[in-house]
């Protein structure tokens, strides 16, 4: 029997906030699986507590209580460094904004090349010809490896964060809002060199959304979150032609579409089932 990629038990996660005070439960019982070589979507709007889960699962926030499996290995909650380092071994997170995620003032060799000292026991030699190697799997020429940031275009400079990503030869990858910031022609370019990716290296991916249009072009399966809680699971032709939970419906109700004129009153019935 296959080990799951990553099994998530039962995650609760609050915040205090406000004046006065005020908590707020960003996840409630959150549990998933995710199998060896499949794209999971988490898909709903701000808010919902997606980023919040994969956050915690790459191990950026602890959670008050639950468990995150790796390959089947429990993820600490307070990890030490050595620990951090053979996490990041496991799973690496592309960012929504690289341009926030690459230092401005450095080369973005640096970016990947810093993985592969922190990873890796390659020379220098032997470390610039990986990144060359990294680049070029990412569509990317070895050019780029001496540009700054800001000569690259949004596009490129994913392509950067994914090489980066890929570094540390890692078996998932959690991307977050990962082509929401690039326009619709770079978003399915990216979309397919991700899905190529996945197919060569057999990689797992987490992809965090809100985009519907998305999950249909990536994911095998998808979870729907509504303030913390997974109203609806499934795999992705079954969640999107045939949503169960009136919140689904509604999301799918407002994703444009070609020729989309919006039925309010079918998106307002939605909105009052919800809240009933």
């Amino acid at each position: 029997m296959t080990t799951p990629a990553i099994v998530v038990e039962a995650l609760t996660k609050t915040f205090t906030t406000g004046r006065p005070k005020q908590t707020v439960t960003a996840l409630d019982a959150v549990s998933l699986t995710v199998e060896p070589g499949t794209c999971l979507a988490v898909v709903g709007e701000s808010g919902s507590g997606k980023t919040t889960l994969a956050r915690i699962i790459v191990g950026l926030e602890t959670a008050d209580s639950g468990t995150v499996l790796l390959n089947g290995e429990p993820v600490a909650p307070r990890a030490n460094r050595k620990e951090l380092g053979r996490r990041a071994r496991v799973i690496q997170m592309v960012f929504q904004d690289p341009q926030s995620s690459l230092n401005r003032r450095l080369r973005v060799r640096t970016a990947v090349d810093e993985v592969l000292q922190a990873h890796t026991s390659l020379g220098l030699a032997a470390r610039r010809e990986r990144c060359v190697e990294l680049f070029t799997l990412v569509g990317l020429e070895p050019r780029h490896l001496d540009a700054l940031p800001d000569e690259l275009s949004g596009g490129q400079r994913q392509r950067v964060a994914i090489a980066r990503a890929l570094a540390a030869e890692p078996a998932v990858i959690v991307l977050d809002e990962s082509v929401a910031a690039l326009d619709v022609t770079v978003q399915a370019q990216i979309l397919e060199l991700l899905d190529e990716l996945r197919t060569s290296k057999g990689l797992t991916y987490l992809f965090i959304t809100h985009d519907l249009t998305v999950v249909q072009m990536i994911a095998d399966s998808v979870v729907v979150m509504r303030r913390g809680v997974i109203v609806e699971r499934g795999d992705t032709a079954s969640v999107l032609q045939n949503p169960q939970h009136p919140y689904t419906q509604l999301l799918l109700e407002c994703a444009p579409k070609p020729g989309w004129k919006p039925q309010r009153g079918v998106i307002r019935a939605l909105r009052e089932e919800i809240a009933s």
